[in-house]
């Protein structure tokens, strides 16, 4: 079945010579992040895929590999920054404060390394002092560690 030329398979809009009517929805996605609204959205969505890798990761190297709680957790904290790095660098933020891609690298790790830092202490303390599980405290830190990093890095990064 072919299209005759007078029919369109175009999505209508509203009002003669207006642009599209997006949906907020679609621009929250797909849209251009210029308000602290969308990138604190989209990076909420971006900790929590780094989380998924993070947390995964933590479990498995701890119980399936063997390794203490405090070395598992900073080897998978890496991998969670690495991801988090990518999806906020290609989806969160559209603007830079930085043209060098390595140097703004060193940067968002660097403040990575400080939550890092926050995330073992948070982790030992909970599980050496209080005894609440390494898995529980994981949760702990890292909804406190979102806030920083995303403070952080809209700060020195993404401005």
């Amino acid at each position: 079945m072919s299209l005759r030329a007078s029919e369109s398979t175009e999505v209508p809009t509203i009002g003669l010579g207006s642009p599209p009517v997006r949906r907020p929805l679609q621009d929250l996605l797909f849209g251009a992040t210029g308000s602290l609204l969308q990138q604190f959205s989209r990076y909420l969505v971006v900790g929590g895929v780094a989380f998924v890798v993070d947390f995964g990761l933590l479990y498995v190297l701890t119980e399936f590999a063997g390794l203490h709680y405090l070395i598992s957790a900073a080897i998978a904290f890496l991998f969670g920054l690495l991801t988090n790095y990518w999806l906020s660098r290609h989806w969160v933020f559209n603007r830079r404060t930085l043209n060098n891609v390595a140097m703004e690298f060193v940067v968002f790790a660097g403040i990575g390394i400080a939550g890092l830092g926050l995330n073992e202490a948070i982790l030992w303390f909970a599980q050496e002092k209080i005894h609440i599980h390494y898995m529980i405290a994981k949760a702990i830190s890292a909804a406190i560690i979102l806030v920083w990093n995303f403070g952080a890095r809209k700060a020195a990064l993404f401005r």
